[in-house]
């Protein structure tokens, strides 16, 4: 009989909260914890589920703010963001497209729906994943990653029944596009009706699954719903996914860093010094420049 990776626990979403005026956002709190806290590298996810905005003509969304000592990593699912930071990066990701920016050192930037979609309004849906960053490379320097939807590696199932899409890390010998600065495997599946996909990943790395939409079952027994969250074991073991109807899913796996953690706001550090030194630098202007 094959093995499988046993589920800690299944999670419904909390409460949403806006985040500015553009991201209504869920969270979720494995182990009752933070995110961080059971999924390193992973230290938090905003889960956007699908929600309608009227049309608009001043776009909603997040106006400039600082970030120290991680990465940010948005996935849209509907909908259009633009982003602009202070090195001079800029860009729209649209359904399908990943920004994967690397605060590292320091940046200010700012989110907002981009303005034809806000002229618009309708479906949006988003997920935004803060990734930490080793010690070595807190400090190193930023960058962003615009990933097209067309350049996700593409594992296509057998018998139709859908495809991995890979973000980053390798799915059955398909490379993911994203440069990373730890371990990490991140997978947007997209499984059509019976469809049915199946995962070996490190025993030592933490791992989730986000139901974004639909409804998959586990490990043959375990149904998870639209919207719900899988913490999974750290131990060795197969995860097996069906499901009975279209679903699109969110796989999270990464070996931890296993470094001491300090974190206020937008800043994630090792201590609280050098929390208090992001601090004083974003107050004296070494972020850079951005125009609201």
């Amino acid at each position: 009989m094959k093995k499988y990776r046993s589920i800690e626990e299944i999670l419904s979403p909390s409460s949403p909260h806006m985040v500015g005026d553009g991201f209504k956002v869920v969270n979720f709190s494995p182990g009752g914890g933070s995110f961080g806290d059971r999924m390193s590298p992973f230290f938090l996810m905003d889960f956007n589920p699908e929600f309608n905005f009227t049309p608009t003509t001043v776009p909603r969304g997040v106006g400039v703010h600082p970030h120290r000592g991680f990465e940010t990593v948005t996935i849209a699912y509907k909908g259009s963001v633009a982003h602009n930071d202070s090195t001079g990066n800029s860009g729209v990701i649209n359904a399908g497209d990943v920004q994967w920016m690397t605060a590292a050192s320091g940046i200010l930037h700012k989110e907002y729906h981009e303005k034809e979609f806000a002229k618009k309004g309708g479906a949006f849906e988003m997920a935004q994943i803060w990734v930490n960053l080793p010690k070595k490379y807190k400090m190193s320097t930023p960058k962003y990653q615009a990933i097209l939807s067309e350049q996700k590696g593409n594992y296509e199932l057998e018998n139709g029944m859908g495809n991995v899409l890979v973000i980053a890390g390798e799915y059955n010998g398909i490379k993911g596009p994203a440069k990373t600065f730890s371990s990490i495997e991140m997978y947007d599946i997209r499984l059509h009706e019976n469809g049915e996909s199946e995962f070996d990943l490190p025993s030592n790395f933490n791992t989730g699954l986000l139901v974004v939409e639909g409804e998959a079952t586990i490990n043959e027994d375990n149904i998870a719903h639209e919207h719900q969250y899988v913490q999974f074991k750290n131990e060795d073991g197969a995860i097996k996914i069906k499901t009975n109807k279209r679903s699109i899913l969110l796989l999270l796996s990464g070996e931890p860093i296993n470094e001491p953690v300090a974190a206020y706001g937008p800043f994630v550090m090792n201590t609280i010094e050098e929390i208090q030194e992001a601090i004083d630098d974003f107050n004296g202007g070494k972020f850079g420049k951005l125009a609201q």
